[in-house]
């Protein structure tokens, strides 16, 4: 009998290291699966620490502020946690793609060629004087040298000039990420051939979201589909395949080390590649789960409960500092679901350093 549903979340979980902590530090967890998503920093943050035995928020918050660990613009345009050493090879590999695809946008927005080579000189200038600056005075010194940064123009140049590997992002100051020379915080990255990085990627795709199809590698990577299954081809002989159905899976050539058969509860972060890492995600998530999960459409993923790999409802902390955990599921849990619900907080709670009941 080849794998079932129950079968492909519970590899995912173990792969993904939810499960099965392979990994000791947080670069270790964010090169093992090759990108986290990050678009909401504090949730990225939990994304990484949930994938190790022991970590509390301000050791992955030490690993990006030291740039062991770099948040920037990467696959599909969108941010994400890479290790350093991979930043370079990965940036090279797939900006090239985002940024010719993002011309018309640019058109827009009124940046031209001439406005982004000021603003490249303005950051390079400042940034070497200063070494960091938040987000509010990366917009003041485009302002200051008459560059409008109003409506998306501000922000669109400073993710213009991370895909193309200038600036990267470090840890927040309050509420806003500060931004640095990426050549100044990561010096010497590795850098790889095209026909290279295409393996590696595919590798550390499927060896750390797997089982998954090829299908789901081109969404994840932003990659056209030649040059998915060109590093597919690649890689192909260091991972196995199995087909469902009529697709074709593709996962690590050894099996994790441990694939939990027992039922396990986890309390996923908002916008988590347990997720995000699929073009499909019906194995995890059905149609009354994703009305929950990403209301309206909206493209704003929640944290979810995962409950033996599918998503049994939604959390979040309350607005105050003791503030409960607030819970929302499908439907009922039994009491041992729920007696583990209660430990999978109390595991976040303690990342988190602070204080959080279940409600």
């Amino acid at each position: 009998m080849g794998m079932m549903p129950l079968d492909i979340a519970r590899l995912r979980l173990a792969n993904q290291q939810i499960t099965d902590h392979a990994s000791k530090t947080p670069p270790e967890v964010v090169a093992a699966l090759g990108a986290v998503q990050a678009q909401d920093y504090r949730n990225a943050l939990w994304a990484v620490g949930l994938r190790l035995s022991q970590a509390c928020e301000a050791d992955v918050e030490r690993a990006v502020a030291s740039a062991a660990i770099v948040r920037t613009w990467a696959l599909r345009g969108t941010l994400h946690l890479l290790a350093s050493a991979d930043v370079r090879w990965i940036l090279e590999l797939l900006a090239p793609r985002v940024i010719a695809g993002s011309a018309y946008w640019l058109r827009q927005l009124e940046i031209d060629d001439l406005t982004l080579a000021r603003s490249r000189d303005l950051f390079r200038d400042a940034l070497c004087r200063r070494r960091l600056l938040v987000r509010k005075e990366a917009m003041a010194l485009l302002e200051e040298a008459g560059i409008t940064t109003t409506g998306q123009r501000g922000i669109t140049i400073l993710w213009h000039l991370s895909l193309e590997g200038l600036l990267c992002q470090m840890a927040f100051r309050g509420k806003q990420p500060s931004f640095a020379l990426l050549d100044e915080h990561v010096p010497g990255a590795q850098t790889m051939s095209r026909e290279e990085a295409l393996a590696e990627l595919a590798h550390r795709y499927f060896v750390g979201h797997g089982p998954a199809s090829l299908r789901d590698f081109v969404w994840w990577s932003g990659l056209t589909v030649a040059d998915a299954r060109a590093g597919l081809e690649l890689a192909a002989t260091r991972l196995r395949q199995e087909k469902v159905g009529d697709a074709m899976y593709w996962m690590p050539a050894n099996p994790p080390a441990s694939e939990r058969a027992s039922r396990v509860v986890c309390l996923l972060p908002g916008f988590d590649e347990y997720l995000l890492g699929y073009a499909d995600r019906e194995i995890v998530l059905d149609a009354a789960a994703s009305r929950r999960v990403v209301p309206g459409g909206n493209g704003v993923f929640r944290p979810t409960i995962v409950v033996d790999g599918r998503v049994v409802g939604t959390w979040r902390l309350g607005d105050t500092a003791r503030a409960s955990a607030i819970i929302d599921l499908l439907s009922p849990l039994d009491a041992d679901t729920s007696h583990a619900l209660t430990q999978a907080l109390r595991d976040y709670d303690a990342f988190a350093s602070g204080p959080a009941e279940l409600a």
